[in-house]
């Protein structure tokens, strides 16, 4: 069995594939603070209630984007499992060619969903790919036919949108993020559950058919992240979800690199 591993700002997601196919996912709060020991514990007890032998497990691979986690996650598998983790290295052991400026600038979680999406629809398809991530920050990234990164857009994700509502303007609640009954909020809560999922809408809607364009007119969307299959629904820019994309990509660095 493989376990993956993806060390987000706000989430770590760990995966366990018997193959190609994701037998047990769970989520953990990104805490930059815990020793290896509590992550070894964490871990240990995900396993125990999944019915997972961690002996199991033969292969690691470990793709973050939080630095002060990455050295506590290492030393807690070599400590757990007795295993050295092939940590992703968008410059040197993805195999997918980078046409960033600087490549060692490209997140890791970035370079693992256009690998996932190219192996999974744009080799098939043979077109240009625009790949959604709805995170922390909501990331779209475009991947060319021949199977390119090319680099792609940052925004800040829907929910530090929210967040500085509440936080810069004091009679503002905080709310969360939801598809509102209607476009124009008769309430202050409903206005701005409006504005923030409908503008979000938008904002996607937009990007895409400008990135669209700019990669000669054709090209198909993908969308992960906790927020695709609310915001996947609202658009028909979007023709495929993947929740488990990152996971899948993470599997197919760590395959590539045996």
């Amino acid at each position: 069995m493989l376990l993956a591993i993806d060390v987000g700002n706000t989430n770590i997601v760990l995966g366990v594939f018997d193959g190609a196919t994701l037998a047990h996912s769970w989520r953990l709060q990104t805490v930059r603070e815990r020793t290896l020991d509590e992550l070894g514990l964490l871990v240990e007890g995900l396993f125990a209630h999944g019915g997972v032998n961690s002996s199991a497990v033969t292969g690691i691979v470990l793709g973050s984007v939080v630095p002060p986690v990455t050295g506590t996650m290492h030393g807690m598998i070599e400590r757990y499992f007795g295993l050295r983790p092939v940590v992703v290295d968008p410059v040197s052991n993805t195999g997918m060619p980078i046409r960033y400026e600087n490549p060692a600038e490209v997140g890791a979680d970035r370079i693992v969903n256009a690998i996932a999406a190219y192996e999974t629809f744009g080799r098939r398809e043979r077109v240009p790919l625009i790949v959604c991530d709805f995170g922390t920050a909501t990331t779209l990234d475009a991947v060319s036919a021949a199977g390119e990164y090319l680099g792609g857009v940052i925004c800040p994700g829907v929910n530090i949108s929210a967040d500085a509502l509440f936080q810069r303007a004091a009679r503002l609640p905080r709310i969360d993020v939801r598809k509102p009954a209607r476009v124009v909020g008769r309430t202050t809560v409903g206005a701005m559950e409006s504005g923030l999922f409908w503008g979000y809408v938008g904002m996607v809607e937009g990007l895409v058919k400008r990135m669209r364009d700019e990669l000669g007119g054709r090209a198909v969307c993908v969308a992960t992240g906790g927020l695709a299959a609310v915001i996947a629904p609202e658009t028909d820019l979007i023709q495929h979800v993947d929740i488990d994309l990152t996971l899948h990509g993470l599997r197919m660095v760590w395959e590539r690199n045996q």
